[in-house]
């Protein structure tokens, strides 16, 4: 990425870059349907967004549509991929191969948005020298050693709390540029490093207190 593209892109908010996925998967459904061009009031209906919303957002990917058409759908998605980071493929290792941990090697969809587990790292004999779906699992003091043979600068963390913040300090040491952080404990980094925080326990708590709040009404 140039210089001049990466300013652009430390512009868009954050709730832009979190909607954007939404519309390329809507985007992708519509072309398997054969639809060759959508616009904006078209996905709004889809995902229960104001188009006004979508329009905007879409303006940020530098993208421009036809009076009265819409958007070219091959075009759009492949400028949206290429905007969001999906088309280049990013190498990461995961720390914490517990259940959730080898949910996450278990999943192949991930590379398709371009996230490549390349190993993992635990300290449960069990697990060290086994893989899940190819993936290497390694005990947790050979990172520095893997950190040399991998082009690696992104860490996955599925541990336990207790020790969330400690493996955060040493992946950071060993030369983890960003982390992707699964675990409901919230990890201290330096300004430089980037840090995506995805506690499904968060989500479940908001789900629940929905749903209750529903049923009382």
């Amino acid at each position: 990425m140039n210089t001049s593209s990466l300013h652009e892109y430390e512009k868009v908010p954050e709730p832009t870059l979190r909607r954007l996925p939404w519309y390329l998967s809507n985007i992708k459904l519509m072309k398997e349907k054969g639809e060759r061009y959508v616009s904006s009031t078209q996905i709004s209906k889809e995902i229960n967004i104001e188009s006004s919303q979508i329009a905007k957002d879409l303006s940020y990917v530098k993208v421009s549509g036809r009076t009265r058409v819409g958007y070219e759908i091959d075009e759009l998605i492949r400028v949206l991929e290429e905007f969001l980071g999906f088309t280049n493929m990013h190498k990461a290792f995961l720390f914490g191969a517990g259940s959730l941990g080898r949910a996450l090697l278990g999943d192949s969809g991930l590379q398709h948005f371009g996230l490549e587990i390349v190993a993992a790292f635990d300290v449960n004999p069990l697990l060290v020298g086994t893989s899940v779906n190819n993936i290497p699992i390694f005990h947790t003091s050979e990172f520095l050693q893997k950190m040399a043979e991998y082009p690696v600068n992104i860490g996955v963390l599925t541990v336990p709390i207790n020790i969330a913040q400690q493996v955060t300090d040493d992946m950071i040491a060993g030369g983890i540029k960003a982390v992707w952080n699964f675990t409901p404990f919230r990890i201290r980094v330096p300004e430089h490093i980037v840090v995506q925080n995805t506690s499904l326990y968060a989500h479940l708590a908001v789900m629940f207190n929905r749903l209750n709040f529903n049923q009382i009404k």
